[in-house]
């Protein structure tokens, strides 16, 4: 660590005082470095991919910042020294959210969802976890979620051997019912990732997002998400909802949705997420 250490210090024109490993997620490591004055996040990652992957998750978070709806973290370096791919931001004190914070979480997700576009998909692809994920520009929601989300996930665990074929609905089925359950989607800006690892409450009580997996989607993508693990609290819930109402199909919506993200999971991690997949598919299709 300390060549890039030197490295980063150079390239601040900072001095760099201390440096300890922090948690920051199982794809890369991650420390604190302090300076005189204040305090960076660090991530370091030595993949082929790692240097794309952090250029990703900068444009992500630079276009939710854009916005002006909900905080980041301000970035400063994305770049590669000694074999390692690093990116560098503030570091956010964090602390233990209470109802109140949840509520300023869920008005400002609710708040980021509504700045609207006129297609789906993203500039540039970018990586869901450690996978990459297609942002192809489509006008139409039914058919990108099938062709930039689901299938390229299903073909994936086929070619893994984590899937049987007879499980997988053919791409006129899917669109169909897509169609037909999802209705008329506006394409609004997602996090695209949002479990309960990617958002921080600062010590002031600002909601801060990280790890984007950003892309123009339906809204109930990023709800369906924060479900997935645990969920949020009644709160974020109660409050995103007074903006954004729920649906009549709302929960199969969130079983569309959350497909997406097992299925992201059974590829990563195996077949432990195999009964879930499995069940939605089964149910639905």
């Amino acid at each position: 660590m300390n060549p890039l250490i030197s490295y980063i210090s150079e390239r601040l024109d900072e001095k760099i005082v201390a440096s300890k490993p922090v948690s920051g997620g199982s794809i890369s490591s991650a420390y604190r470095l302090d300076t005189a004055t204040r305090s960076y996040f660090l991530k370091v990652n030595h993949g082929p991919a790692a240097l794309k992957m952090f250029h990703a998750e900068q444009k992500g978070l630079q276009a939710i910042e854009d916005t002006g709806t909900i905080s980041v973290p301000r970035m400063h370096l994305v770049d590669s020294a000694n074999g390692q791919a690093f990116l560098l931001m503030d570091h956010v004190e964090s602390k233990r959210p209470d109802a109140g914070d949840y509520q300023r979480l869920g008005r400002g997700l609710a708040q980021l969802h509504q700045t609207v576009h006129s297609e789906f998909g993203f500039r540039d692809d970018n990586f869901i976890g450690s996978l990459p994920q297609s942002n192809r520009v489509h006008t139409d929601w039914s058919e990108f979620y099938w062709l930039e989300r689901i299938w390229p996930q299903l073909e994936m665990a086929l070619q893994k051997g984590l899937l049987a074929e007879k499980m997988i609905p053919s791409e006129e089925k899917a669109i169909g019912f897509f169609s037909r359950e999802f209705g008329d989607v506006k394409p609004v800006l997602l996090h695209g990732d949002l479990w309960g690892g990617n958002y921080l409450i600062a010590m002031d009580g600002t909601p801060y997002l990280i790890d984007p997996a950003t892309y123009y989607g339906h809204s109930v993508v990023d709800i369906a998400m924060s479900h997935l693990f645990g969920g949020f609290g009644s709160a974020f819930y109660d409050a995103y909802h007074d903006q954004i109402p729920k649906v009549s199909n709302h929960d199969m919506q969130i079983d569309l949705y959350q497909l997406y993200f097992l299925l992201v999971h059974l590829n990563l991690f195996g077949s432990g997420y195999y009964s879930s997949v499995a069940s939605i598919l089964k149910r639905y299709f």
